[in-house]
């Protein structure tokens, strides 16, 4: 005895063939031998319904052979008898990849496979950070010309404009211990203007890295700077001197001139690194260097031709 089972597989037929020798009728047709014609739903029902189909198929008919006693033959073709089956199961089964579930529903039902896929899709890298305030690439920089930081206004301002100049230049802070510094720079801009009238400048770079030190604005730092210690040298726009938004100038400033033992992290407010007339790094002094002993330094650097 055959019977067939077709499964829907996303729109392909699938045949399932059962076989068990009953009777069959004179044109090899398959029959269930009961005369009630219900022989095979009761053998259905005894069947548990969370075996595969074709497991269950055939229990099933093995119950309805055993069952099947009565003279007058019932017959269940290939259509009838897999509705006959499906019906008295009433279940779904939902293969998602690949182990099979089994869940009860209130109607006949195709088996259906469906396989998701996911799909992960790898982010690219975020460009790389740029700054609008240099003039070329730091490692293709040859000089302090090369860079353009930021001015008190927050615009950048070319140092090509100090070409030929010697250059003073200091991270300072308004609320350190270092600050009283400030008198002295500008003491010692003073008086090398008078002798050397425009070859020599002073840039201070506020910076709030060290203990939060300065914490104000650009307007906050120039009032604060002319109303305690009248400076007149020009103060630039806050920076960052250390760590990954570090500026550039003081990226290859620290890395033209290394501190002690090869460290080029600046350590506190108030280091300061002179420039030469050619735009190189002629020297770097720690924050406890008071600015009054570098005159000998700087007026070495003044009496060089660039």
């Amino acid at each position: 005895m055959e019977v067939v089972v077709r499964e829907s597989v996303r729109g392909a037929s699938v045949k399932s063939h059962t076989s068990l020798q009953s009777g069959h009728r004179a044109n090899g047709e398959p029959e269930v031998r009961k005369g009630t014609g219900h022989v095979f739903a009761r053998a259905a029902a005894s069947v548990p319904f969370l075996l595969p189909p074709s497991t269950w198929c055939k229990q099933a008919l093995k119950h309805a052979q055993k069952l099947g006693a009565s003279a007058a033959p019932h017959r269940i073709g290939p259509p009838a008898a897999a509705a006959s089956a499906l019906s008295s199961r009433r279940s779904i089964f939902h293969t998602s990849s690949p182990a099979t579930t089994h869940t009860s529903a209130s109607s006949i039902a195709p088996i259906t496979r469906t396989t998701t896929t996911t799909t992960t899709t790898t982010q690219p890298h975020p460009p790389a950070r740029t700054f609008s305030t240099t003039v070329a690439n730091m490692a293709s920089a040859t000089s302090f010309y090369d860079f353009k930081p930021v001015d008190k206004k927050g615009e950048a301002k070319p140092l090509a404009d100090y070409k030929g100049k010697v250059v003073l230049i200091v991270n300072t802070a308004s609320k350190c211990g270092f600050t009283p510094q400030y008198a002295g720079l500008e003491k010692l801009w003073k008086d090398l203007k008078a002798k050397h009238a425009d070859d020599f400048v002073i840039l201070g770079f506020p910076c709030n890295q060290f203990g939060g030190q300065e914490p104000g604005t650009n307007d906050d730092i120039q009032e604060f700077c002319q109303l305690n210690y009248g400076v007149t040298f020009p103060i630039m726009g806050k920076i960052d001197v250390n760590g990954d938004k570090a500026d550039p100038l003081f990226e290859w400033l620290k890395s033209e001139q290394p501190g002690l033992l090869g460290m080029k992290r600046v350590k506190w407010n108030f280091e300061k690194f002179l420039v030469g007339r050619d735009g190189k790094v002629k020297g770097r002094w720690a924050s406890t260097t008071k600015p009054e002993s570098l005159e000998k330094n700087i007026l070495e650097e003044l009496n060089k031709q660039a």
